[in-house]
């Protein structure tokens, strides 16, 4: 879509494309220039990890699951041919976007300070038996 404008997509109009025929997925975020909208339908069969994890995300926002997995340079130019949109951020996505980030860093806090506990204790319990 190259020189073209590109249309501008709600959560609502992409949440209805969720299908082996009508794929639509959001990827992108604040660093990688924004949140776009892309028909991978037609790439669903080609997909190297199967068309079932992409569609497990059809219709919603996919960032967090495609960086996670770590995707490739070539990954990522490949993705640049199914680009329709962008995505419309609205107050409700907006809400629901920070929620979603405060609970991660509220989560990753908990797990980090459980691991802690977790080396602790067995930092004593190894302690102890030595020196018994």
């Amino acid at each position: 879509m190259s020189g073209k404008e590109l249309k501008e997509y709600t959560a609502d109009e992409v949440s209805k494309h969720t299908t082996q025929d009508d794929c639509w997925l959001v990827i992108g975020n604040q660093s990688n220039g924004g949140s776009k909208v892309y028909d991978v339908s037609k790439y669903l069969d080609d997909h190297p990890g199967g068309a079932e994890v992409m569609l497990d995300v059809a219709g919603q926002n996919a960032d967090e699951f495609f960086e996670d997995i770590g995707h490739s340079k070539e990954a990522r130019e490949e993705l640049k041919k199914y680009l329709i949109g962008t995505f419309k951020l609205d107050e409700a996505t907006l809400a629901k976007m920070k929620a979603d980030a405060e609970r991660k860093a509220k989560q990753g806090g908990q797990s980090s300070m459980l691991m802690v506990a977790i080396i602790a204790i067995i930092a004593i319990y190894v302690a102890y038996t030595q020196m018994s």
